[in-house]
């Protein structure tokens, strides 16, 4: 019985109670073709913890959804640029 209370107090403790669900819309000025959203799409999906990316073309921009207890913005924004289209928060 204590072990089983031990167990149930470590992962309580463990996970984070702040983690939520986060949506951030970033700006991403490079994509210049019809088909660069499906890279941008695919680096985001890629990141532990996405939930959600809807790319869009027009408005040069990509809403992404995610779990804050396991990525940020800075690793959202890393992937882009890692795939060749750096990115930034859009106020």
């Amino acid at each position: 019985m204590k072990k089983l209370l031990a167990a149930l107090v470590v992962a309580v403790v463990t996970v984070p109670v702040w983690a939520a669900t986060q949506t951030v819309k970033l700006s991403v000025p490079g994509m210049t073709c019809a088909a660069c959203p499906i890279t941008v799409k695919h680096a985001l999906s890629k990141v532990a913890g996405v939930e959600k990316t809807d790319v869009r073309f027009e408005q040069r921009e990509a809403i992404v959804t995610f779990d804050d207890s396991k990525t940020n913005v800075q690793a959202l924004t890393k992937a882009t640029a890692d795939a060749g289209y750096p990115s930034s928060v859009k106020q």
